[in-house]
């Protein structure tokens, strides 16, 4: 049996306490199985009930894949979340770099200003966005007294508007994880690059990109899981034309009482969401055998 040895010291001496190493792991174990693997299990189990008599039943499955509807949502929702894992990534990519390498005192400034949408509720954001996106809002407004439009642009209760509002909502975390990436990358490669004769634009291209994909992907993933699994954006800004899988799950356990069909939904939503994250990780590592199978040949 493998133990875990744990040393406190004493007054009068050192004092060792031994325990198996499954007595420290059984409270994360139980705490996980509790309000983890039970209640996927159970949502497993009824996916497979009809929703009427709860017999045993494939139904749900071939009404998900021959339900128009319901795959509609399906892409819709993965369509969603690629647009904003990529606006994440590609704008905070250049906070992520100026937080990571400036040492000027706007540093701190952008740092508060780019944690900033974390202070307010996920409602609130979405609300102000509703406010600018509206056909009476901030953008069509002043477009329409600048003379640059008649009628007031779609931009609400469109894929434009939830892609806007969840990139706002998002785009923390994608910076956080870029900027923890590039602090990771020796600055003394670019300041070679540089007295090499490379340009800036070289360096971070040829360089910085390279070695940060690590970061890059955590920023596509995080921002993809994220908002694939939003609900109250799509929700808000979307409106009743605009459906994900989180908003048609909410209203099949809602309104149609059918929670066998949103037991489908759920799984659905989240098998995306692993199968995108086993690609990401899948492309990390073969990234990094391909480095090291090129330093080996260098070498």
């Amino acid at each position: 049996m493998v133990t875990l040895a744990a040393t406190v010291p004493a007054v009068s001496g050192r004092l060792t306490v031994r325990a198996p190493a499954s007595m420290l792991l059984a409270p994360s174990c139980l705490l996980l199985t509790t309000f983890f693997a039970l209640p996927m299990g159970v949502m497993i189990a009824m996916s497979f009930l009809d929703s009427r008599t709860f017999v045993p039943t494939l139904a749900n499955y071939e009404r998900f894949f021959l339900d128009g509807l319901s795959l509609a949502g399906f892409v819709r929702t993965a369509i969603m979340s690629a647009l904003v894992a990529v606006a994440v990534t590609l704008l905070g990519y250049p906070v992520a770099y100026f937080l990571a390498r400036s040492r000027s005192r706007w540093r701190t400034v952008v740092f508060a200003l780019a944690l900033a949408p974390e202070l307010a509720g996920v409602v609130l954001r979405t609300y102000g966005w509703l406010i600018i996106l509206e056909d009476r809002g901030f953008i069509n407004d002043a477009l329409i007294h600048l003379g640059v439009i008649s009628t007031p642009l779609p931009l609400s209760k469109s894929l434009f508007a939830v892609v806007a509002g969840l990139t706002h909502v998002v785009l923390p975390f994608g910076i956080l994880s870029l900027m923890t990436s590039i602090q990771g990358i020796d600055v003394n490669l670019e300041r070679a690059a540089q007295m090499l004769g490379a340009s800036r634009a070289s360096v971070i291209r040829h360089i910085v990109l390279p070695l940060s994909v690590p970061g890059i992907v955590s920023s596509l993933l995080i921002s993809f899981t994220m908002a694939a699994s939003a609900y109250a954006t799509p929700a808000l800004l979307g409106g009743a034309r605009f459906k994900v899988l989180a908003t048609m799950i909410s209203e099949q356990v809602l309104f149609y009482i059918d929670w066998p069909f949103a037991s489908v939904m759920s799984i659905a939503l989240l098998a995306m969401m692993l199968t995108v994250s086993l690609i990401g990780i899948r492309w990390e590592a073969s990234l990094k055998a391909r480095k090291t199978s090129r330093k080996g040949q260098t070498q």
